[in-house]
């Protein structure tokens, strides 16, 4: 009895995706990972952001609030609100992916993320989208804080949703920049220190930047925190010292270079392989 055999079928497909254009799975366990390493920690990673930001709130009401006139008709803490939880978001997901490359680069287990098979755009979707779920479960989080003390209203909903999504997703792939680029952690609070701080407290974030002197009123024009500041804003109380037009524009495009950036890196492997 003789057994015939194909000798092609044989062979082992070497490098092949046998689970399909897109591991879909793969792309789900990391997401998975990136989540439940935030949330072991709920009192690091999102409860103390929120007590921060709420003494923030304490502060400027109790201190100054009295004292401050309405902005352009809103009352000034509503007016202040909104910067405060998107603040909340901008910090959060950019410390998610930041430090959790950083934080694997320093320990040498890297290697756990870069050898799955997993493409490059499926690396950058299961980190960034971890970044951005905490920075949103971290603004739902303040806004619930708040709302006992003060009158919380969403205007535009889909500007609410669109700018906490892209604020998060913008400072997400920002820190995976900036996690791929640090070599050590005073890299990374250099960065943190030096360019996300300034970039978001000089965007509007406590004040109309109507109020700032011409040529810093120009400056802002430039910084693309201030339209996604100016932008939920715009969501939660209606009014916006920018173009929401110009705001959901710069967002998209910003979103779109900051991905290519990050597909770029983690496709080289740039500070990531030895």
């Amino acid at each position: 009895m003789s057994v015939s055999t194909d000798r092609k079928s044989m062979q082992p497909m070497v490098g092949a995706r046998r689970f399909g254009s897109v591991n879909w799975l793969g792309v789900w366990t990391l997401y998975m990972k990136e989540v439940r390493r935030f949330m072991k920690v709920i009192t690091q990673t999102v409860a103390a952001p929120v007590v921060t930001t709420l003494l923030y709130l304490a502060i400027f009401a109790l201190a100054i609030g009295k004292f401050r006139p309405d902005v352009h008709g809103v009352p000034f803490i509503e007016f202040l609100a909104p910067g405060l939880i998107i603040m909340t978001m901008i910090q959060n997901s950019f410390a998610n992916t930041s430090s959790s490359i950083l934080i694997s680069k320093v320990q040498g287990n890297i290697v756990d993320i870069l050898m799955p098979p997993l493409s490059p755009g499926e690396l950058n979707v299961g980190i960034a989208t971890a970044g951005v779920t905490r920075g949103v479960v971290c603004g739902l989080a303040t806004a619930l804080g708040m709302w006992p003390f003060i009158h919380l209203e969403i205007d535009h909903l889909w500007a609410v949703v669109f700018f906490a999504v892209g604020a998060s997703l913008m400072l997400s792939l920002l820190g995976m920049m900036g996690g791929i680029w640090s070599e050590k952690f005073d890299h990374l609070q250099a960065v943190t220190n030096f360019l996300i701080l300034p970039a978001t407290f000089l965007s509007g974030t406590f004040y109309s930047v109507t109020q700032l002197p011409d040529f810093a009123y120009h400056i802002t024009q430039y910084n693309p925190i201030f339209y996604l500041i100016d932008g939920f804003r715009y969501g939660m109380t209606g009014h916006a010292d920018g173009s929401i037009e110009i705001g959901v524009a710069v967002v998209l495009a910003v979103n779109a270079i900051l991905w290519a950036v990050c597909h770029m890196m983690l496709k080289r492997g740039y500070r990531l392989k030895a």
